[in-house]
């Protein structure tokens, strides 16, 4: 996967600024804002890593539970004729539209 770091199930998004020469990114699909930067991309995967540690460090010395990057629900926006054709596919194969969705979605990324 291109332009994304993984450490400890966290996903930190790559940018380059060609205008300040610096590479940055933030830690995704968390509600807090989390930022790194460095001047190379050896660097920025360090700096990544370590504003993870410090997210989760931050979050135990606040008595926080740190977010979870991914809870495994999330809503889709399917348009009326898109839900009702997928709920009859699911009806006619008995199974649930959740059960549906989340084929279509493995075999998509598979």
């Amino acid at each position: 996967m291109d332009n994304v770091l993984t450490y400890k199930g966290y996903i930190g998004s790559v940018q380059y600024s060609p205008e300040d020469e610096v590479f940055h990114g933030r830690i995704e699909a968390i509600a807090d804002l989390v930022t790194f930067e460095a001047d190379s991309a050896k660097q920025l995967r360090q700096e990544f890593e370590a504003a993870v540690d410090d997210y989760l460090e931050t979050c135990q010395l606040a008595g926080k539970a740190p977010d979870k990057t991914f809870k495994g629900v999330f809503n889709v926006r399917l348009g009326t004729e898109l839900h009702r054709k997928a709920a009859l596919a699911a009806l006619s194969r008995r199974i649930s539209l959740n059960e549906l969705m989340a084929q279509a979605v493995r075999q998509f990324v598979d």
